[in-house]
């Protein structure tokens, strides 16, 4: 089908073609309908793979082939017994194995489904925010800077918009776009001006388009059509794993050729061997492991969105235990964003406000005390009517109170304008917005034009000295006057004085012109200014910043601000935090500036707070820790952040309050913007290594263990401890459900008193290699002890296997209580507070006991009712490595105490 030349039509047939309006967008009931019909605006994917296919996939493993082998040679030899036993726990484990790849594939689709995109709409005349999955053709769509456009539409209005479309074209730098329409026939997709394409986005200003096309009928769409699915990301533990994988493989062949070639020296049955050798091979490589690591990262990942921190990339989980340095914005993160002006500057007086949060009450108050209406005071009208004209934001009445929508700053003004009496619907429609200038980062201003009273004005607001730089005049009781250098100095001072009481300082500015002019930009527009007054806004610290920076001393990892508010603002709020301590200094984006890159290196690790600063210097900053070997965590939500995020360790977006850009490019999201979020998320990350190294020292000391008891006893000329069966029942029964649940361990208490892990740091790093082989090996013996003492008391062989056997898998049961903790007791962690383990516990051992007291079973896998007195030295051995263990931890416990 011909592409259609939406470029090349004009608005009105535009809305006509797709049966929708550029004002009002889509009915709601219409869009729901469209929904159905072209289904959801994503890009195909190859379906998942289904149980049958997981199935399948699980019985193509080398060491399963090699288990259908001997089971296809024991049947040939007449041991159809043994056949069908093998078969059975062959089709047994895979089916476990499907159980929990299934498991690991839901919760990684959750995890994508938390990362969904989202898209402003227009629907009915009303503006929502919905998943950018339903969005439809005909929609209208609300675009801003640092916005992902979530399908190609085509513009129907734009303000100084420009879009990043290096996704499609290859273009690095991004595309001015116009809604005018372009005659032409056939035109490139980089040279449709008036087109947004899905998967590029807003780099400045802002617009709204109408959507043409969706999903795969996309230019997006008919890319990916080209291409295949990625390979699925594994993080560096899970490459690590693998690699460990092999080695072990390496290791289980020689051990089995050894094994097999000593139980043949020493005159055991050829056959026997060969089972016993194959068996072992299985048991001795921890085939589940990958598997039950994914579960624990995407299950771990599931617990931190709880907790309100979004993991987009898997690779963040383990680096998030690592981190040295968390580099964080100040407003909304450290503070409540609950923006609130509480004094203004006008003419020389300054006005106190009364009340708080987004409640629009509240009273304007002389320094002597003496209330006054606010417009009555021209100065002061002025300043409120001028900061709310230049403002995006929208105060709305909701059940549960009133909430701003939009940039909490502006909302601030809102608020306070209201509270003089001055709605924005109402001031909008008096003095409409003829053009604008969009607030930038670097700029630091944000200018409108409006026509007030028949006349068109320009207002800028933005930083205080940034503003006060472009003033050639100020507003007074005698009108506007040219600004001296002394007026200047002390307005800079009154600025100075504000913002060291920890107030957030806005600066508001006029200009009038005859008519629009023609060169509307911020070079032209923003000089020859005439100052109105200042907005000291005050976002006072969260609650619990406070708790989680000293958490965060404790741990190892140092906390440091970056902010674009003054110095001063910036210094009082991370004292009240005590971030900043004596010693510790604070720098400005001016010094930043001064400074080469050696410089900032020597400098970095002396500074706590960064003030003034744009989001191209958190890069240099990102770059300057990482110099000295620190892991960072970098908080962003600009587009301009997108750098810094993408640089840092870990890239932390903002929920509320980031671009898409910004999201796109971090590797987990804070739902709340909340630093004491990232804190969690660090002691999260900390949880999940500890239970996966918990899981990795589990799995590998019962093989061990197991290794150990049958290499000994053929050593020692006693024979095979344990038939072929009863080693594959042993690792079907002992190695998944205690591994999995270990996996689950709820967070270890001072967990946050160590110092963060080195990135490299092995998994056998801190003692565990040693105590997978000696745990192991004790395992091993305390099994072989219970072959020896039956052989020596006259028993048969099938008691002497069924001893052993029972004694190996309740001693790999409870040694799992072992490693809950490196060092703490299981009854100072407390034995309920891991339910899962418990449960699991209960299912492995009764799987084992199974095989031993049903009548059917004894006969295949060769076991025996035992005497009282043998169950006696059976259980007796099987709890001695819990008590072993104990012992070693509080011989650990006080060398540690020694120590300090």
């Amino acid at each position: 089908m011909e592409e259609k030349k939406w470029y090349s039509i004009d608005t009105d047939e535009l809305c006509r073609d797709l049966g929708t309006s550029a004002g009002s967008g889509l009915d709601i009931t219409e869009a729901a309908g469209r929904l159905s019909e072209y289904g959801p605006n994503v890009l195909q994917e190859k379906p998942p793979r289904g149980i049958l296919s997981i199935f399948a996939g699980q019985l193509k493993e080398i060491l399963v082939l090699i288990l259908i082998v001997a089971a296809v040679i024991s049947a040939f030899l007449g041991e159809w017994e043994d056949a069908i036993v093998i078969l059975i726990i062959v089709v047994l484990n895979a089916v476990i194995g499907v159980f929990q790849e299934n498991k690991a594939e839901n919760a990684l689709k959750a995890l994508k489904d938390m990362t969904k995109p989202s898209a402003k709409v227009v629907r009915g005349a009303r503006a929502i925010q919905i998943s950018a999955e339903e969005v439809v053709p005909g929609d209208l769509i609300m675009l801003d800077a640092g916005d992902s456009v979530p399908a190609d539409a085509r513009l129907v209005e734009a303000a100084s918009l420009q879009s990043n479309e290096s996704a499609l074209t290859g273009e690095s730098v991004p595309v001015e776009k116009n809604p005018s329409v372009i005659y032409s026939d056939q035109l490139p997709v980089g040279d449709r001006k008036n087109m947004l394409f899905m998967g590029t986005t807003i780099t400045s200003g802002r617009g709204r388009a109408i959507v043409v096309e969706t999903g795969m009928n996309t230019q997006l769409g008919q890319i990916a059509r080209l291409l295949d699915d990625s390979v699925p990301e594994t993080t560096p533990l899970q490459q690590r794993l693998g690699r460990l994988g092999k080695v072990l493989g390496i290791a289980a062949v020689a051990i089995v050729v050894l094994v097999f070639l000593i139980g043949l020296t020493r005159g055991e049955d050829l056959l026997e061997m060969f089972m016993v050798a194959i068996s072992l091979a299985v048991a001795a490589v921890p085939e589940g492991l990958p598997a039950v690591v994914t579960i624990v990262l995407a299950l771990g990942v599931t617990r931190m969105s709880r907790r309100r921190a979004i993991i987009r990339k898997l690779t963040a989980v383990e680096t998030l235990g690592t981190a040295t340095v968390i580099c964080s914005d100040k407003t909304g993160t450290l503070t409540k964003n609950e923006m609130t002006v509480t004094r203004v500057y006008a003419a020389g007086n300054f006005f106190e406000v009364s009340g708080a949060g987004y409640e629009p009450e509240g009273k304007f108050t002389e320094q002597n005390g003496n209330e006054v209406s606010a417009l009555d005071d021209k100065n002061l009208a002025l300043l409120l009517y001028g900061g709310l004209l230049n403002c995006d934001a929208r105060l709305e009445e909701t059940e549960k109170g009133y909430r701003v929508l939009g940039d909490p700053t502006e909302g601030a003004l809102v608020v306070a304008a209201a509270k003089a009496g001055l709605k924005r619907e109402e001031a909008g429609a008096k003095s409409p917005r003829l053009n604008e200038i969009p607030f930038d980062s670097e700029r630091k201003m944000m200018t409108t034009f409006h026509n007030v009273d028949g006349l068109t004005k320009s207002f800028t607001k933005g930083a205080p000295d940034v503003i006060l730089g472009r003033c050639t005049a100020v507003f007074s009781q005698e009108g506007s006057v040219t600004i001296s250098e002394d007026t200047r100095k002390s307005l800079l001072e009154v600025n100075t004085r504000l913002a060291s009481e920890g107030q957030r300082v806005l600066a508001l500015a006029f200009r009038g012109w005859s008519g629009m002019p023609e060169s509307l930009t911020p070079e032209t527009v923003e000089k020859d200014l005439t100052f109105i007054g200042f907005f000291a806004i005050q976002d006072p610290p969260r609650p619990e910043a406070k708790e989680a920076v000293a958490l965060c001393r404790r741990a190892g990892i140092r906390t440091v601000m970056i902010t674009g508010d003054h110095r001063e603002t910036a210094a009082a709020i991370a004292r009240e935090l005590d971030i900043l301590q004596p010693g510790d200094e604070s720098l400005t984006g001016e010094q930043l500036e001064q400074m080469d890159d050696d410089e900032l290196r020597d400098a970095v690790n002396g500074v706590a707070v960064y003030a003034r600063v744009s989001p191209e210097h958190k890069l240099r900053i990102v770059e300057a820790l990482k110099h000295h070997g620190h892991v960072v965590a970098m908080t962003g939500d600009g587009v301009n952040d997108a750098p810094a995020l993408k640089r840092a360790d870990i890239g932390a977006a903002m929920g509320i309050s980031g671009t898409e850009v910004a999201k796109e490019a971090s590797d987990m999201v804070l739902q709340d913007d909340n630093f004491a979020t990232i804190v969690r998320a660090v002691e999260e990350g900390r949880t999940i290594y500890n239970n996966i190294r918990g899981s990795v020292q589990y799995l590998l000391s019962c093989n061990t263990g197991e290794i150990a008891a049958i290499f000994t006893a053929l050593l020692l000329g006693l024979g095979s401890p344990l038939n072929p069966i009863q080693i594959l029942w042993l690792n079907l029964v002992t190695d998944g459900p205690p591994a999995l649940a270990l996996g689950l361990e709820p967070p270890q208490k001072g967990i946050m008193d160590m110092p963060p892990r080195k990135p490299q740091e092995s998994l056998f790093a801190g003692g565990v290699g040693a105590r997978i082989l000696w745990q192991g090996i004790m395992i091993g013996l305390l099994s072989l002890t219970a072959y020896w003492l039956a052989l020596r008391w006259d028993r048969t062989l099938e008691e002497a296997h069924t001893m052993t056997f029972i004694t190996m898998a309740m001693s790999q049961i409870v040694h799992s209580f072992n490693v809950r903790s490196i060092e703490h007791s299981l009854f100072t962690i407390g034995l309920g507070t891991n339910r899962s383990l418990i449960f699991a516990f209960i299912i492995s051992a009764s799987a084992l006991l199974i095989v031993v007291f049903v009548p059917f079973l004894r006969g295949v896998f060769e076991t025996v009712l035992l005497r009282p007195s043998d169950w006696a030295v059976v259980l007796g051995l099987s709890v001695i490595p819990l008590v072993l263990v104990e012992v070693s931890k509080m011989v650990l416990r006080a060398g540690t105490t020694a120590e300090k």
